[in-house]
């Protein structure tokens, strides 16, 4: 008998005093499937994880798992593990009790719970440091440990709470990967709040993305970068983020700048006035095209990044080519006209 996982939000909403922090929530998170939550702090990805744990009520709406209505089930009976970004140890525990806990709680045989919490260890490669407090331990260990103590009981569902943010760069890097194959091997459906948007598109079969408490777009990593519906998702989404240019459109041309973009013909005629969005790797310096002045250049090894200044606005440039440009010198840009987004400007609605 297969496992399954499916998580429903229906409509949810949530306040916290007079300010209305979730809206109007719906999602459809599929059985096994590996689930990001991205947004900005205060976007509400984390007040619904909460809500999803049993951790927060919320003020309206439904919470489905397996088509089963748990909006009023409590934390443990939910079938649910999580993983706090703070860890949540307890200090006084040694490593092998921290990851027994949930297992005595449940009220699991004596003699079944060496073996699992051994497993659950193993799959974290901590079982050489079952003995130690965690206090004796680096970061990175604690977070295997929270890990261990989250699969132990083989929950149904797995939330993870901006797990790696406490972990220094080169330790994400290689606890992203061994977390992706966690999940894989565990084959439990997991959804993982993050603000890093590289630990979202790595990790996560699809994406929802949170800005202001609502979710603005779901999709797979490929689907949110490469066809944003928003303005709003366009201008978070991408490091660095898409370019917004004010533009024109005057006898299906585009205009920005003054200059009308070659090779390309819009037949827009209910637009005048119209947003276009670039991404950075997809402007080059010409010796025709908008002209532009280099305000700052970031050298970053295998790119670069150029912040030019194009009517008062900063646009930024990434290229892999070294090019000997100078600060405060005048240029012109091209745009890869093939790359090109359009947004209307009251709506903020990909075009």
């Amino acid at each position: 008998m297969s496992r399954k996982g499916k998580i429903e939000l229906k409509n949810i909403n949530k306040y916290y005093g007079k300010v209305k922090v979730l809206d109007d929530v719906n999602l459809e998170i599929k059985p096994n499937e590996f689930f990001a939550f991205l947004g900005p702090s205060g976007s509400g990805k984390t007040t619904t994880l909460r809500i999803l744990a049993g951790l927060e009520e919320l003020d309206k709406g439904k919470i489905l798992f397996d088509d089963l209505d748990i909006t009023n089930t409590s934390p443990g009976s939910r079938d649910i593990a999580m993983v706090f970004q703070s860890y949540a140890l307890y200090p006084h525990m040694t490593v092998f009790e921290n990851i027994a806990f949930p297992l005595k709680m449940d009220k699991v045989a004596k003699n079944k719970i060496s073996d699992l919490v051994k497993q659950s260890a193993s799959k974290v490669k901590i079982e050489h440091l079952l003995d130690r407090k965690p206090g004796q331990l680096s970061g990175g260990q604690q977070q295997r440990v929270a890990l261990a103590r989250a699969v132990v009981r083989q929950p149904k569902i797995f939330l993870l709470d901006e797990p790696l943010s406490n972990l220094d760069a080169k330790l994400r890097l290689e606890t992203r990967v061994e977390l992706k194959n966690l999940q894989k091997s565990l084959n439990v459906t997991t959804v993982y709040v993050t603000h890093d948007q590289e630990e979202a598109m790595t990790l996560s079969n699809r994406i929802a993305v949170f800005l202001d408490g609502k979710i603005m777009q779901v999709g797979t990593p490929n689907e949110i970068f490469n066809n944003p519906k928003t303005l709003q998702v366009a201008s978070f989404i991408g490091n660095p983020p898409m370019n917004l240019l004010e533009a024109e459109i005057m006898n299906n041309q585009l205009i920005i700048s003054g200059v009308k973009i070659k090779n390309y013909e819009i037949k827009k005629d209910n637009f005048k006035k119209i947003i276009v969005g670039i991404r950075p790797g997809e402007l080059n310096i010409s010796n025709v095209g908008i002209p532009a002045k280099i305000y700052l250049i970031e050298q970053l090894g295998d790119s670069t990044i150029m912040n030019l200044i194009i009517n008062d606005k900063i646009v930024k440039l990434k290229s892999t080519e070294n090019k000997n440009f100078k600060e405060n010198s005048q240029v012109f840009v091209n745009i890869n006209s093939d790359k090109i987004y359009l947004f209307d400007p009251e709506t903020g609605l990909r075009i």
